[in-house]
């Protein structure tokens, strides 16, 4: 069996990579296509993963989206290729064409993705997701499993919080905070018209944090130079172990907010999506590892804030609820190695 998988998003690297690993174990021939996007090329770089680069420029248009298509159905005959696995719609489609068996991974909701859904729905195969996600139309080609994406490398068999890293950038038993701030320029972000923290409420969840301890800043956005100095400058690599040793993490992006779930960090998302993913839906609701604030709700998301900074042993109860969690949850990557393995 030959394993192609695509990966569009720094994300996309962080859930095959313990799948690639295992298959290749396994004795299983993998291989990796990318297209430039933010610091994925980068991940792949530090963590010595062979792949290829089919779109170095990142730009999206109709051209680029045909040329990545082309690119991806060559790579495949060229390397005879029997399965693909990713989260994008070439996979389905150039599966599809060759009659390759493909393997599609999503976490959005249907109604959050259209028109992602429009453009893998005549080709699927298999499409996985977690229980708690709806697929609308895709409901009959999808094989629900009992995890988080986030799992398929935060799940405890996969990743230990390590002191001594965060300890090579400020000692890792201080009290710190971290905030992320996405640029909301993702496909589900811009169809929903999502709106995040912006530099005067920035400066305000600041204001409230620093006396109990450090602020820190992960941006994919530039930042005001007022802002600029609270960033947190690290290796990539080491954002998960820093994640986990914060007191509390804030931001608008959802996708970080489920890492801080899965690792017991109490979190704050702050943006339009609150309410709306069933994901995030089911770690608030059924976990309680996670708080979504609406972005026209300044005041509550400060409350909130206060709140939990003043909360004793607020570390100690998203702990004891992270443990209620991975015992109902899987390990994922596990679970798609095994899921690609056994396909016929």
């Amino acid at each position: 069996m030959k394993v192609l998988f695509q990966l569009g998003h720094p994300a996309h690297f962080h859930l095959f990579k313990n799948t690639i690993a295992d298959l290749q174990h396994d004795g299983i021939q993998t291989y990796i296509l990318i297209r430039k996007k933010d610091i994925l090329e980068d991940l792949l770089k530090q963590s010595a993963m062979p792949y290829v680069n089919i779109l170095p420029s990142g730009k999206k248009s109709v051209f680029t989206l045909m040329l990545r298509l082309w690119r991806v159905f060559r790579f495949t005959i060229t390397h005879h290729v029997d399965v693909l696995v990713g989260s994008t719609p070439e996979v389905a489609q150039v599966a599809w064409l060759l009659r390759r068996r493909s393997v599609i991974l999503a976490e959005d909701d249907a109604a959050i993705v259209p028109q992602f859904i429009k453009a893998v729905k005549p080709f699927v195969d298999n499409y996985l997701s977690p229980v708690s996600c709806n697929n609308g139309p895709l409901e009959s080609a999808t094989t629900h499993y009992e995890g988080f994406h986030k799992l398929a490398y935060l799940h405890p068999s996969r990743f230990s919080p390590d002191p001594a890293v965060v300890d090579k950038y400020f000692p890792h038993n201080s009290t710190f905070f971290l905030l992320r701030f996405a640029k909301l320029n993702a496909y589900h972000d811009v169809s929903a018209d999502a709106h995040g923290i912006n530099d005067s409420i920035a400066q305000k969840l600041i204001q409230i944090l620093s006396p109990h301890g450090t602020v820190f800043i992960s941006s994919e956005r530039e930042l005001s130079p007022y802002l600029e100095q609270y960033r947190l400058k690290i290796n990539p690599l080491d954002i998960h172990h820093i994640m986990a040793f914060a007191a509390l993490y804030i931001g608008d992006s959802q996708s970080m907010a489920v890492e801080a779930a899965m690792l017991g960090t109490p979190s704050i998302r702050f943006n339009d999506f609150a309410g709306r993913i069933g994901v995030l839906e089911e770690l608030e609701k059924k976990y309680k590892l996670t708080i979504g604030i609406p972005s026209n709700d300044t005041p509550l998301l400060y409350q909130t804030i206060e709140s939990m900074v003043d909360t004793d042993n607020l570390k100690e109860l998203f702990q004891a609820r992270r443990k209620k969690m991975l015992e109902d949850k899987i390990d994922v990557a596990t679970y798609i190695t095994n899921f690609i393995e056994n396909l016929k």
